[in-house]
């Protein structure tokens, strides 16, 4: 949903396919740093997703903003090949998972890896499987994290809010793609260069859009209202895991996501955009980690509850089952 970014509350307004991108734009980013262990060196590289008004790193030295907090930088120090993908901020999932599929091959055609571990985070989830679901030959393994794979009763709510106010839909819309192509600037590129849609994005991650998604791409997605999917299918590895935390850390600006819990379920069980349920998928590593939707990328600047699992620890861990698995 977010879905994902210290940009809080929104969410997005979603559909249709529009025109990919020049490739310059979405070009992968590898993240390198010095080896001091072979502990993450997975056989094949790390590609991580962005969620909603996501982004790879916004602002410059000394005040830049990674998104994924600390963990990739950790993961190469560890031996991992890893890389860093720029999708839209707000747009579909099938245009984002476009935009990654074509980051994808090129992260191929550059290591010379047959495959790639995907990792996606809120709508990044989504997004990663419909690259699984395009080119399943691609792709060894699929991870998601926080994301909202049956949707979000949050994206429901601003639908409902357009459906009972049209007037107020395209002064919205405009706004959020204006945030978007923000996004997008702030990390110093072209603000057209990238499509923008944030009603496609937020019409993606309803409960009804996330339903027609579901089965198009089943790859991994549970049968049962909140199961197990399967581990394994079509040679690809499924994993998930999430958080149920709201205010983790009162210091930390993303307690705002309190207000958007109480959205779903009444505030219970839930990360503050995506329900526990929801985020459901393949094999469940966790899913009730002390994080809220922030957290689970180690945001904002690895703010979190006192005793909850470090981020950081929780990836490496994973790049270290994914070694395991000769993944």
């Amino acid at each position: 949903m977010k879905y994902g970014s210290f940009i809080v509350g929104l969410i997005g307004l979603p559909t249709v396919l529009a025109t990919t991108p020049t490739f310059a734009a979405t070009q992968a980013t590898q993240v390198t740093a010095n080896a001091s262990s072979n502990y993450a060196k997975t056989k094949y590289p790390i590609v991580f997703g962005h969620g909603m008004s996501g982004f790879i790193r916004v602002g410059t030295d000394p005040i830049g903003l990674d998104y994924w907090y600390q963990i990739l930088p950790n993961l190469a120090r560890n031996g991992a090949n890893v890389w860093a993908t720029r999708v839209s901020p707000f747009n579909s999932s099938e245009v984002r998972g476009e935009q990654l599929l074509a980051q994808v091959e090129d992260v191929i055609a550059i290591t010379g890896s047959p495959k790639v571990n995907l990792i996606g985070h809120s709508h990044g989830g989504p997004t990663i499987r419909y690259v699984a679901g395009i080119k399943p030959q691609y792709v060894a393994s699929l991870t998601t994290v926080g994301a909202p794979h049956k949707g979000s009763p949050v994206s429901d709510f601003i639908l409902n809010i357009r459906d009972a106010a049209p007037i107020l839909e395209t002064p919205i819309v405009a706004a959020v793609n204006l945030l978007s192509k923000a996004i997008v600037w702030a990390q110093g590129l072209d603000p057209n260069s990238f499509p923008h849609d944030s009603l496609a994005g937020a019409n993606s991650l309803s409960l009804a859009g996330s339903a027609k998604f579901n089965q198009r791409f089943p790859i991994g997605m549970p049968t049962t209202a909140c199961g197990e999917g399967a581990y394994t299918q079509q040679g690809i590895y499924n994993y998930s895991f999430a958080g149920v935390g709201t205010i983790t850390n009162i210091l930390d600006v993303d307690s705002v996501l309190k207000v958007t819990s109480l959205l779903i379920d009444g505030g219970k069980d839930n990360d503050g955009l995506v329900p526990r349920c929801s985020a459901k998928f393949g094999k469940t590593i966790r899913d009730n980690y002390n994080w809220n939707h922030l957290d689970e990328v180690n945001q904002v600047l690895g703010l979190k509850a006192l005793f909850a699992p470090d981020p950081v620890d929780v990836y490496r861990q994973h790049a270290n089952r994914l070694k395991l698995q000769g993944l």
